[in-house]
């Protein structure tokens, strides 16, 4: 069995809440500086795979190591022969900057990896994809959309019960601009991309807002969906992909994240991508994240 540890930080409240769900709208809540190049482009020898995580952020990751993130780092702490431990800290406090690139003077680093970043995101250098999902419309079974098996099937109900619908939405998502799109603002109740709250958690939208009717529909992003309205759902729900649309980023490429300045370990990193594929498409088939394929141009190019 592997080991885990919890390395101690100044000012770091190990069991704080996670703040928002969406691993891509992490862009936006981080406020670090541009990225921080490192001197060593090597790969020195390894005691542990540490990994930088939120410890409240299911199903991506949490200090029980119960989320698919979790699993995948086992995988690779058990291809590399080495124990994983884990270094905690929620993402909507500036994350990459008191995590990954977070460094005292005559101390070492806390963590050098990040096991899920969008590809593209500047504040780390990130790999190549090994997955991709879209937003989701998740709803309650037996509410009069059971026959609803797409977002234009969605979009085609009749206009009084659209009209009707509460439709819980991130502020400043991609969602919002596509109920914008399809005139569906009104309908829109927004919950705060960056929420403080001590005990809050990516599914609460779901698992207490939706599941309690105080919404009909939640939009979110794929892995969010799935995994609260699907795998630990307590009531029967329908997960819906929205089809992409132009100008209207609904899907997104998750790669893993490292410093910059260290390509060797990000080559290492990518291989271990490349040969494990099957074993990390077996677990993210686990926790039902809804996948599509990838684009051509997505592949990430090391730096």
């Amino acid at each position: 069995m592997t080991a885990t540890k919890e390395q101690a930080r100044p000012n770091a409240t190990r069991k704080c809440g996670r703040g928002i769900t969406l691993i891509v709208g992490l862009a936006a809540l981080l406020t670090a500086g541009a990225s921080l190049a490192q001197d060593n482009g090597g790969a020195p020898e390894r005691k542990a795979l540490r990994v930088c995580q939120d410890p409240n952020n299911l199903p991506f990751a949490n200090d029980k190591q119960q989320g698919f993130e979790n699993r995948i780092a086992e995988l690779f702490g058990k291809s590399l022969k080495l124990p994983v431990t884990y270094y905690n800290y929620p993402q909507r406090f500036v994350f990459i900057r008191n995590t990954l690139r977070y460094k005292l003077p005559g101390q070492d680093y806390p963590c050098d990896i990040i096991m899920g970043l969008p590809v593209g995101f500047d504040q780390a250098s990130v790999t190549k994809p090994y997955f991709r999902s879209p937003y989701v419309l998740v709803f309650p079974a037996g509410k009069g959309m059971d026959d609803v098996r797409t977002s234009d099937d969605f979009l085609a109900l009749p206009r009084e019960k659209l009209a009707s619908l509460k439709i819980g939405v991130f502020d400043h998502s991609p969602a919002s601009k596509w109920m914008a799109r399809h005139d569906l603002v009104d309908q829109g109740v927004p919950y705060h991309t960056i929420n403080v709250e001590m005990d809050y958690y990516p599914g609460r939208i779901i698992d207490q807002d939706l599941a309690s009717g105080k919404i009909d529909v939640a939009i979110v992003w794929g892995p969010v969906g799935s995994y609260y309205g699907l795998t630990a759902a307590r009531q029967a729900m329908h997960v819906v992909p929205i089809r992409p649309e132009p100008g209207i980023p609904l899907e997104f490429s998750v790669g893993m994240g490292v410093r910059y300045g260290e390509p060797e370990w990000k080559k290492q990193v990518e291989e271990f991508i490349d040969t494990h594929r099957a074993e990390i498409q077996s677990i993210l088939a686990e926790y039902r994240v809804p996948l599509t394929e990838e684009p051509p141009a997505s592949a990430a190019v090391s730096r």
